[in-house]
């Protein structure tokens, strides 16, 4: 390498260098920004921006908000299982169980005061999705008779549930891993639904009571919960315990994709009604969704609403089921949409400030919700009715504010327009004084160039 080419290399090798000091700054210092959803966007807004807000019932909101601060209240998870939102949430519930009781306007101040809106999505999308779902009620009988032959199983204790152990990339299940022991050193993926249907569970003594069809097992399996009319008129209450891992796959879905049905033909009444017309299909279609819940006695009162998740009841019209590998219970959202409440037009306004209180497998996204709307069949045509997008605006706690992060967090340094390896060795280019140092070195005097040969005819 010659000396010129050696000058002309050292620039550029610092320049890359410090470059690169940079932009790791810039990256260990987004590492702190409050907000790290995947494949996530999200923007902080005003109050003003929420359309309905201000007409809002935010005590009942408040209310439902106070039933999951208990629960966050009364769980105790190591510190490196808390995540920013759910310790902020707490000393948010702090605040709260000291302010009751609270009236409307004081609610709404409340949540004023202690939360940030920020609109969130996907990435890429311009609106979320909102689904209804709701507590079957359901006959049934203790004991299989020619009428009630499909079983509702309770969790088989050959499930076996990791979320530590590597049981390699042949398991379906997302986040933990979920199989069957097979052996004593071996773990398997668990039984399909179609499998379980076949009757791979006989003989284990699983059975909590009958149903009169695998279509009415489904549809308490969607619904995560059921209250079972017993023969002798007793409710039977029972509620989500754990599946089997594999994925949810949508019967609608399935239903379009095979040309059975459109999509604006889908709802949970019109999926109910062809399955029991044609039981034959209805049982391929059925076996596309692999995925089987497995139930538990409850001991609710009749009159009781369902648990959810977070082990709270639900509040019919505010408790929403959300996406738990992004988003915390406890967390309130307000959801604007246009849903069929009142019939299968989408004209009801629904512009309100719900709470997470549940999941699903098949709730998915940043602004995905399941929107809980109580028990029986009124509960259930509202809520088979629902497929609707809405606007999502989740609320932030305040110490998680981004705007705030944002003015806290400091600039990175400035990026150096010359480098040299020696900080003497170069002047300041801009200086009315500055020589070349090649000019320095002459003297003063620079050589003229020989004049060109002129080229011959």
């Amino acid at each position: 390498m010659t000396p010129m080419a050696a000058r002309c290399r050292l620039p550029a090798v610092l320049a890359i260098f410090v470059a690169s000091v940079w932009i790791s700054w810039a990256w260990c210092s987004a590492k702190a920004e409050p907000l790290k959803f995947p494949d996530t966007q999200y923007e902080p807004v005003d109050w003003a921006d929420l359309k309905g807000w201000a007409s809002d019932d935010h005590a009942a909101a408040f209310a439902a908000f106070l039933a999951s601060c208990r629960a966050l209240g009364s769980k105790q998870q190591p510190k490196g299982d808390v995540t920013a939102v759910a310790g902020a949430l707490k000393d948010a519930c702090r605040r709260a169980m000291a302010a009751i009781p609270l009236d409307d306007d004081g609610a709404r101040r409340f949540f004023e005061g202690n939360f940030r809106p920020i609109r969130i999505n996907k990435l890429g999308d311009t609106a979320g999705f909102v689904t209804g779902y709701y507590e079957p009620i359901i006959d049934g009988s203790r004991v299989p008779t020619a009428e009630f032959t499909a079983p509702l199983y309770r969790r088989p204790p050959n499930l076996v549930v990791s979320g530590q152990r590597k049981l390699g990339d042949v398991f379906p299940s997302k986040g933990v891993k979920v199989g069957r022991r097979f052996g004593r050193r071996f773990i398997v993926p668990y039984y399909t639904r179609g499998e379980i249907e076949d009757g791979a569970l006989d003989g284990w003594h699983l059975e909590i009571c009958y149903l009169r069809s695998q279509v009415d097992v489904l549809f308490a399996q969607i619904q995560g919960s059921a209250r079972i009319r017993l023969e002798d008129g007793t409710i039977l209450r029972v509620n989500y315990d754990s599946y089997n891992g594999w994925p949810y796959t949508s019967i609608g879905r399935a239903l379009v994709d095979r040309g059975l049905m459109s999509k604006d033909q889908v709802s949970m009444q019109h999926i109910r009604e062809w399955m029991e017309t044609n039981p034959d299909e209805a049982k391929e279609v059925r076996r596309e969704n692999k995925s089987y819940v497995f139930f538990r006695i409850t001991d609710l009162a009749t009159e009781d609403e369902a648990v959810g998740g977070e082990g709270v009841p639900l509040v019919a019209g505010r408790s929403i089921a959300i996406d738990r590998a992004l988003h915390d219970y406890g967390t309130p959202f307000f959801i604007e949409a246009n849903l069929p409440i009142a019939n299968q037009k989408a004209g009801t306004k629904f512009d309100r400030l719900v709470i997470a209180q549940d999941t699903g497998s098949a709730i998915v996204g940043p602004a995905r919700a399941d929107i809980y709307f109580g028990a029986g069949n009124e509960a259930a045509r509202i809520a088979g009715r629902i497929k609707n997008s809405g606007e999502f605006f989740m609320l932030l706690p305040r110490a998680l504010d981004p705007v705030l992060a944002g003015r806290d967090m400091p600039l990175p340094p400035e990026r150096p327009l010359h480098f040299s390896s020696n900080p003497g060795a170069m002047g300041d280019p801009t200086a009315a004084d500055a020589s070349p140092p090649d000019l320095q070195s002459a003297g003063g005097t620079l050589p003229t160039p020989s004049a060109a040969p002129v080229p011959k005819p």
